[in-house]
């Protein structure tokens, strides 16, 4: 099979395009045949060595697909050769062939394509664990997304409108706006043209948003965190602008503010039966056409290190996917 490699730390050009032995599922494990793998912000992270888990060398990078089963190992119940599946692991997806333990899978719903199946599961179940579990978010409250026009932030406009709150969607350009626009955002925020605290004040008649999710980091949190409302929840979901900022922490007494942290990953393997209800309702969601992923470009296998590139270079709207 062929396969995206990372033999050493550094940036997606070193990676390498490599033909590996077939895989085979061990007990308790399936391999599946990838149709589709998403591209998300911690893959960049991951081939250079900076995210929070570090595979040992080398390894396959990529952590979400979907495909069809290929063989099941001993003792799998559930799956057989040539089930539709979504599946989620910390590496290994950026390969014509994936393997995962059967509990790292998901039943794929026949009406739904391998392109949507592959961009749902980190994103959107990050953007509901962050706002439904995390937040416990209200109908009627407001919610701020920073970087609104990338994967987790397209996931939380709609999710949070799913869950009845208003979103304040803010990013860095006007392209990038109307795609939140299109994602069902209420108010629109171009922060690297205005006043962020200024612009949230106006919309929010002073009184701050309820929420924030925050996978952006960098100099956005702190003004963000300055405009909450009492008894907010700011979201750490990520640091896609490179700074882990430093906040004041008199800001969070003043405000009797909560900040909340957010790490999807850890949730699906530490709650798995809170994760497998959690994408069943989103999953319910897509299906009726309340959630509408959009998934904004394709990348064959061997491109996978451009994919990764544009990633970092925060030119990616909404979803990308690798297509072996």
């Amino acid at each position: 099979m062929k396969a995206i490699r990372c033999t050493v730390w550094g940036p997606p050009d070193g990676l390498t395009f490599d033909t590996l032995p077939d895989l085979v599922a061990g007990a308790g494990e399936v391999v599946v045949d990838v149709r589709a793998a998403g591209v998300n912000f911690p893959d960049v992270l991951t081939v250079q060595g900076k995210y929070q888990v570090r595979p040992p060398l080398p390894f396959t990078p990529g952590n979400e697909f979907a495909g069809t089963v290929r063989a099941v190992g001993a003792g799998v119940a559930g799956f057989a050769p040539g089930d539709r599946v979504i599946g989620f692991t910390r590496t290994g997806a950026f390969a014509e062939q994936a393997l995962a333990p059967a509990s790292a899978l998901l039943p794929m719903p026949d009406e739904m394509d391998f392109d949507i199946a592959a961009a749902i599961t980190l994103t959107y179940g990050t953007a509901y664990h962050a706002l439904a579990d995390r937040a416990q978010l209200q109908a009627g409250e407001t919610v701020l997304v920073l970087g609104g026009s990338g994967g987790v932030g397209l996931a939380a406009i709609e999710v949070a409108k799913a869950l009845g709150a208003r979103v304040i969607a803010a990013a860095s350009s006007e392209d990038k706006l109307a795609a939140c626009a299109a994602g069902g955002a209420d108010v629109l925020v171009n922060y690297e043209r205005d006043d962020l605290r200024e612009a949230l004040r106006a919309a929010t008649g002073g009184r701050g948003p309820d929420v924030i999710v925050d996978p952006v980091g960098g100099k956005y949190s702190e003004p963000a965190l300055r405009s909450i409302a009492w008894r907010g929840r700011h979201l750490v979901v990520g640091f896609a602008a490179g700074a882990i900022p430093q906040l004041p922490w008199n800001l969070v007494l003043l405000k009797g503010a909560s900040v909340i942290g957010v790490f999807w990953g850890d949730f699906t393997r530490k709650e798995p039966q809170s994760h497998l209800a959690a994408m069943a309702r989103l999953t319910g969601w897509i299906a009726d056409g309340t959630l509408k992923p959009l998934v904004s470009r394709r990348y064959a296998l061997e491109a996978t290190a451009r994919a990764l590139e544009d990633m970092a270079a925060r030119k990616v709207v909404g979803k990308v996917i690798v297509t072996p």
